[in-house]
């Protein structure tokens, strides 16, 4: 935790609270938590939310938003390691997909988004400008 404990839930002594909390539909959370502007207790600092389905989320949390850097992964082996906002892919990461292929770059609004490259199942790669679904203008990558 940081030095500056403004934003965080403190005791009388100051020192900052982790919280435990187990959500009304079965979702857990562990980690650090502050007051909101309305007094309620809200996920900001560093946390584990797990669903019920199985996703779980590691990392940096700020007003009950999973942004910052973080890893989620799903239960059908999907994984996201990189930066967050708004709850959102957003700047630098790596995803792995179910098969092993993996995508590092960037990412906008949970959408592949400039440059990066993509390693397919087999092994091959390739790089370039991504934009969602869209990669036009790609270039192999050769072993040598």
């Amino acid at each position: 935790m940081s030095e500056n404990k403004e934003g965080y839930c403190l005791n009388t002594d100051g020192v900052g609270v982790n919280v435990s909390c187990i959500f009304p539909n079965g979702d857990k959370y562990e980690g650090q938590c502050s007051r909101s502007a309305s007094g309620a207790l809200v996920r900001s600092g560093i946390g584990k939310h797990t669903s019920v389905s199985g996703i779980i989320y590691m990392g940096e949390w700020c007003e009950d938003k999973m942004l910052g850097r973080g890893s989620l992964q799903f239960p059908s082996g999907a994984l996201y390691e990189g930066e967050f906002k708004d709850n959102m892919y957003h700047g630098s990461g790596t995803y792995i997909f179910p098969d092993g292929s993996v995508y590092r770059g960037h990412f906008c609004n949970d959408r592949l988004a400039g440059e990066g490259t993509f390693t397919d199942a087999q092994g091959l790669s390739w790089t370039g400008d991504f934009h969602g679904e869209t990669a036009l203008g790609l270039k192999l990558l050769h072993n040598l």
